[in-house]
């Protein structure tokens, strides 16, 4: 299918003089336009994806792979299933220019990487997401995986610290798999899962207590002065574990914009401004999707894709010379959400309901949306 079929201006439906229709005549715009995407996560991945066929892209990112973030914590428990959620970028971008390094500033015209590269484009794209420290190859990135199942495989204890979407996720995976081993989930909230409402809190919390994972509220761990195994919490206790995994939130990815064009875009939180087209405020080819934005919404994956979606809608309209008015607005997402607890349970917030247990683990928890995530990138499932 072309790149272009979605597009809905009532003057796509007519031939230019030289007999041109109007998916040829785009393709011939598309090849003379530039689009530089910085960062190559969920958003990145998929914008760029959906760009190749008919733009010069080049993906600006600093690992040479995507990963498929909803999957990464079932690979601490099992190895192999990163071997399909962990994808080399040239493998579902043959169309695309990769550089693998840091973006470091960014001109009216130019992105300027710590490589060295300077690339010029006609658009840009600002999707990297959070800071978060990653290997550069996806060799090394599964072995990371292999060596966290191992630390959990030989250990008869683990500590897990913070109580959101992750760390409730990762003390899923390891009861179900591990059900010997004692769970410790310590989290300085009042609930698990903050980022939703407290149904859906109570529920998960039900389940870990049920596979007998102690969880501790209101206190938070000081990593600094932990040794030999041994940990205290905020309120004085001790925690004694074979291995611990930190899980808490990370840093905005923006620290590396507060020197460039686009510093006086950022708000108190670091985030972009961006406007309903999801164009940086003020910027009329700038773009900015995913968490790096002040859109809002809940953070999750699949709104994340909603925003690369509508994003290469409106570069594919701009470069065909659409007007203001026809450029696609994005529709904030509703507060759902899903988090899966182990292989086949989860629990689900929709708008209207809240429910846990094999249905919500039917939707998301088997294969995590890999296959169909990978599909949706040309590949195999």
């Amino acid at each position: 299918m072309n790149s272009f079929d979605n597009l809905e201006d009532k003057s796509e439906n007519s031939y230019n003089s030289a007999g041109e229709s109007p998916m040829a005549r785009a393709e011939k715009e598309g090849a003379k336009k530039r689009v530089v995407v910085v960062g190559g996560g969920v958003g990145g991945s998929v914008l760029a994806h959906s760009l190749q066929s008919v733009v010069d892209v080049v993906l600006i990112d600093q690992k040479e792979y995507y990963e498929i973030p909803w999957a990464s914590l079932r690979s601490m428990v099992e190895p192999s299933f990163a071997e399909r959620s962990v994808i080399n970028h040239s493998d579902y971008l043959p169309s695309v220019q990769i550089i693998t390094s840091a973006a470091t500033n960014i001109t009216d015209e130019e992105v300027i990487t710590a490589g060295g590269n300077t690339v010029a484009y006609d658009y840009l794209v600002i999707a990297t997401g959070h800071s978060e420290p990653l290997p550069r190859s996806r060799e090394e990135r599964l072995n990371e995986y292999r060596a966290d199942f191992e630390k959990i495989k030989s250990a008869n204890s683990v500590l897990i610290v913070g109580g959101g979407p992750t760390g409730v996720e990762l003390a899923g995976e390891i009861a179900v798999d591990f059900p010997g081993k004692k769970v410790i989930l310590v989290h300085r909230g009042t609930r698990l899962l903050e980022f939703i409402g407290p149904k859906a809190s109570r529920r998960a919390l039900d389940w870990l207590v049920a596979k007998k994972v102690e969880v501790i509220l209101n206190q938070s761990v000081n990593l600094n002065f932990s040794s030999d195994g041994i940990f205290q919490t905020s309120a004085g206790e001790t925690i004694t574990a074979d291995c611990h995994f930190v899980c808490t939130g990370k840093p905005v990815g923006s620290s590396w914009i507060k020197e460039t064009i686009l510093r006086d875009s950022l708000d108190i939180h670091e985030r972009l401004m961006v406007d309903k087209h999801l164009r940086v405020r003020g910027r009329n080819n700038i773009f900015a999707i995913g968490d790096i934005t002040d859109v809002k919404e809940i953070k999750q994956g699949y709104l994340v894709q909603s925003h690369a979606q509508v994003t290469a809608k409106n570069i594919k309209k701009l470069i065909m010379g659409a007007s203001e008015s026809k450029l696609a607005a994005y529709k904030t997402g509703s507060d759902m959400a899903l988090v899966s607890l182990g292989r086949k349970q989860g629990v689900a917030q929709f708008p209207i309901m809240t429910i846990s247990g094999c249905i919500p683990g039917l939707i998301k928890s088997g294969d995590l949306f890999v296959g169909k995530t990978r599909k949706q990138l040309g590949l195999k499932p």
